[in-house]
Protein backbone atom coordinates (compact mmCIF):
# COMPACT_ATOMS: atom_id res chain seq x y z
CA UNK A 1 0.00 0.00 0.00
CA UNK A 2 3.04 2.18 0.36
CA UNK A 3 3.98 2.12 -2.78
CA UNK A 4 0.19 3.26 -4.63
CA UNK A 5 0.40 6.74 -3.80
CA UNK A 6 3.65 6.93 -5.41
CA UNK A 7 2.55 5.14 -8.80
CA UNK A 8 -0.40 6.89 -8.44
CA UNK A 9 1.47 10.89 -8.56
CA UNK A 10 3.96 8.81 -11.35
CA UNK A 11 1.12 8.10 -13.62
CA UNK A 12 -0.89 11.18 -13.16
CA UNK A 13 2.70 13.66 -13.29
CA UNK A 14 4.05 11.52 -16.49
CA UNK A 15 0.60 12.21 -18.29
CA UNK A 16 -0.30 15.81 -16.94
CA UNK A 17 2.70 17.45 -15.71
CA UNK A 18 0.84 17.78 -12.57
CA UNK A 19 2.30 16.33 -9.52
CA UNK A 20 -0.72 14.69 -7.20
CA UNK A 21 -0.12 17.37 -4.32
CA UNK A 22 -0.80 20.19 -7.47
CA UNK A 23 -3.76 18.23 -8.48
CA UNK A 24 -4.92 18.34 -4.82
CA UNK A 25 -4.57 21.96 -5.02
CA UNK A 26 -6.75 22.13 -7.56
CA UNK A 27 -9.49 19.98 -6.42
CA UNK A 28 -9.96 21.63 -3.59
CA UNK A 29 -9.90 25.01 -5.00
CA UNK A 30 -12.18 24.28 -7.97
CA UNK A 31 -14.85 22.91 -4.91
CA UNK A 32 -14.63 26.00 -3.02
CA UNK A 33 -16.73 29.03 -3.22
CA UNK A 34 -15.47 31.43 -5.59
CA UNK A 35 -13.17 28.60 -6.22
CA UNK A 36 -10.95 30.13 -3.46
CA UNK A 37 -9.26 29.54 0.14
CA UNK A 38 -7.30 31.08 2.86
CA UNK A 39 -3.70 29.47 2.88
CA UNK A 40 -4.74 27.59 5.89
CA UNK A 41 -7.68 25.93 4.66
CA UNK A 42 -5.23 24.56 1.45
CA UNK A 43 -3.24 23.68 4.12
CA UNK A 44 -5.80 21.76 6.07
CA UNK A 45 -7.39 19.81 3.08
CA UNK A 46 -4.39 18.58 1.45
CA UNK A 47 -2.93 17.76 4.60
CA UNK A 48 0.44 19.87 3.99
CA UNK A 49 2.26 22.11 6.62
CA UNK A 50 1.97 25.94 6.20
CA UNK A 51 5.33 25.98 4.70
CA UNK A 52 5.22 23.18 2.21
CA UNK A 53 1.81 24.87 0.89
CA UNK A 54 3.29 27.95 0.52
CA UNK A 55 6.25 26.24 -2.21
CA UNK A 56 3.63 24.32 -3.64
CA UNK A 57 1.12 27.42 -4.22
CA UNK A 58 3.93 29.61 -5.41
CA UNK A 59 5.41 27.15 -8.29
CA UNK A 60 1.65 27.22 -9.18
CA UNK A 61 1.53 30.26 -8.95
CA UNK A 62 4.71 31.20 -11.50
CA UNK A 63 2.97 29.05 -14.16
CA UNK A 64 -0.38 30.55 -13.54
CA UNK A 65 -2.38 27.94 -11.89
CA UNK A 66 -3.13 29.60 -9.15
CA UNK A 67 -3.09 33.42 -7.74
CA UNK A 68 -2.43 34.42 -4.44
CA UNK A 69 -2.87 37.24 -3.11
CA UNK A 70 -3.62 39.11 0.27
CA UNK A 71 -7.37 38.15 1.97
CA UNK A 72 -9.31 41.31 1.32
CA UNK A 73 -10.39 41.41 4.88
CA UNK A 74 -7.50 40.19 6.95
CA UNK A 75 -3.91 41.68 5.84
CA UNK A 76 -2.35 38.71 7.76
CA UNK A 77 -3.52 36.08 5.96
CA UNK A 78 -3.80 34.69 2.08
CA UNK A 79 -6.36 33.76 -0.86
CA UNK A 80 -5.44 31.09 -2.96
CA UNK A 81 -7.95 31.05 -6.43
CA UNK A 82 -7.85 28.67 -8.83
CA UNK A 83 -7.04 30.58 -12.68
CA UNK A 84 -8.79 29.43 -15.80
CA UNK A 85 -5.65 27.79 -16.48
CA UNK A 86 -5.26 26.21 -13.60
CA UNK A 87 -8.86 24.75 -13.95
CA UNK A 88 -8.35 23.41 -17.62
CA UNK A 89 -5.14 21.66 -16.19
CA UNK A 90 -7.90 20.14 -13.88
CA UNK A 91 -10.29 18.86 -16.40
CA UNK A 92 -7.54 17.47 -18.79
CA UNK A 93 -6.21 15.86 -15.74
CA UNK A 94 -9.09 14.24 -14.81
CA UNK A 95 -8.90 11.91 -16.98
CA UNK A 96 -5.53 10.31 -16.24
CA UNK A 97 -6.72 10.30 -12.88
CA UNK A 98 -9.84 8.16 -13.33
CA UNK A 99 -7.17 5.82 -15.65
CA UNK A 100 -4.52 5.92 -13.12
CA UNK A 101 -6.78 4.89 -10.02
CA UNK A 102 -9.18 2.27 -12.22
CA UNK A 103 -5.50 0.42 -13.41
CA UNK A 104 -3.51 0.37 -9.95
CA UNK A 105 -7.23 -0.76 -8.11
CA UNK A 106 -10.26 -1.12 -9.58
CA UNK A 107 -8.46 -3.41 -12.19
CA UNK A 108 -6.85 -5.75 -9.94
CA UNK A 109 -9.90 -6.48 -7.64
CA UNK A 110 -12.75 -9.00 -8.95
CA UNK A 111 -15.58 -8.21 -8.22
CA UNK A 112 -16.21 -10.23 -4.72
CA UNK A 113 -13.12 -8.21 -3.45
CA UNK A 114 -14.95 -5.29 -4.13
CA UNK A 115 -17.34 -5.64 -2.58
CA UNK A 116 -15.96 -6.55 0.81
CA UNK A 117 -13.32 -3.88 0.27
CA UNK A 118 -15.79 -1.42 0.23
CA UNK A 119 -17.80 -2.25 2.96
CA UNK A 120 -14.73 -2.38 5.14
CA UNK A 121 -14.16 1.30 3.62
CA UNK A 122 -17.63 1.76 5.21
CA UNK A 123 -16.83 0.74 8.63
CA UNK A 124 -13.57 2.84 8.39
CA UNK A 125 -15.75 5.95 7.81
CA UNK A 126 -18.70 5.41 10.34
CA UNK A 127 -15.83 5.17 12.64
CA UNK A 128 -14.56 8.72 12.02
CA UNK A 129 -18.13 9.84 12.57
Amino acid sequence: MIALPRALDDDVLRATGLSMTEYAVLMNLSEAENHELRMTELAAATALSASRITRVVEAMQSRGLVVKRRHPDDARGNVTTLTPEGFERLRAAWPAHLASARERVVDQLDPASMAALARQFERVAEGLG
